[in-house]
């Protein structure tokens, strides 16, 4: 088998080139945004056309965080929306039989019920800091439904939750809450800090999947002959804040104070992915979240000795 992963290169993409290295018979495809840009309608078709795989895994897209997104909507939207229309159409007039899509959970409405089923996919507003982004992706994951139900080709899409791991973005503003708590009481930890301030009350709640662990659901997912439109990827189980920040502190050993900032803004109380679509077809997630971070603690302090921490 021809493998194509586009966005090899980011965390996900990393961990999908993990998974499927070590799978016997599978010939992977790879390019780097240099060699291949994917916002190219022609670049693209001239690959598809070239290499002709026979499965592609759409991992790339433009991301940021709630500044970037704010700040650049229209960048955010017209780049993903042109990866997304390039790599299906063009997999699709190359003859690729199968592809599948990765979004996020950011699809979903933003007042959506927790935990939030495929079902409730545009049945409400959007998150406004990341509307652009979503519409993208919105857009990729119908295409492919689309693109199955007219001409029959096995093109379907997956919904990973929040997803940390090797790879991750440690920015202390600009990367998620796991990876900068990381790099957080990493510092303090050698700085010989007392104390470590944290924002809000540590009461809302997340829901967190190891990279790996999503890798790991995309070979199961393309190994099913009549997969789901959609599916969501996650734990189906959540923390709260607060008890994250304890098991960073506990994995780094950090031993001093954490104190909280409850004059700082919670933001959303909840968000939990329903995962029973994933599990009734047999798949469920394996490594439990104090393990999933010891083993992310040990790739940060790995990636920094070895001079590629994204920071």
């Amino acid at each position: 088998m021809k493998l194509f992963i586009a966005g090899h290169n980011g965390m996900v993409g990393g961990a999908l080139l993990r998974r499927f290295e070590r799978e016997p018979g599978v010939t992977l495809l790879l390019r780097t945004r240099k060699e291949l840009d994917l916002t190219s309608q022609a670049a693209v078709t001239a690959f598809y056309a070239t290499e002709k795989p026979d499965v592609a895994i759409i991992a790339a897209a433009k991301v940021g965080g709630i500044h970037a997104n704010n700040t650049f909507p229209a960048e955010f939207l017209y780049e993903n929306l042109a990866i997304a229309a390039n790599t299906i159409h063009g997999a699709y007039a190359a003859g690729v039989k199968r592809l599948l899509f990765l979004g996020s959970s950011c699809i979903y409405p933003k007042l959506a019920p927790q935990p939030m089923p495929e079902s409730c996919l545009l049945t409400g507003p959007l998150e406004p800091t990341n509307e652009a982004y979503a519409i993208a992706k919105i857009a990729g994951l119908k295409l492919c439904e689309y693109y199955r139900k007219q001409h029959g080709v096995l093109y379907h899409s997956a919904m990973p939750t929040n997803l940390y791991g090797p790879g991750d973005n440690y920015h202390l503003q600009n990367s998620h809450v796991l990876p900068a708590l990381i790099r957080k009481f990493h510092e303090a930890k050698q700085a010989g800090r007392p104390e470590v301030g944290a924002w809000g009350t540590g009461a809302p709640k997340r829901e967190f999947l190891h990279v790996d662990e999503l890798a790991d659901a995309c070979a199961f997912l393309l190994q099913l002959g009549n997969p789901p439109d959609l599916v969501n990827v996650g734990t189906g189980t959540d923390v709260t804040i607060k008890e994250l920040t304890e098991i960073v502190a506990e994995v780094t050993g950090f031993k001093g104070r954490i104190t909280w900032d409850a004059t700082k803004p919670d933001g959303t109380p909840r968000k939990l992915m329903d995962v029973s679509r994933l599990t009734a077809l047999g798949w469920k997630a394996k490594i439990a979240l104090r393990e999933g971070v010891a083993k992310t603690y040990a790739s940060f302090l790995a990636e920094q000795a070895a001079g590629t921490l994204r920071s």
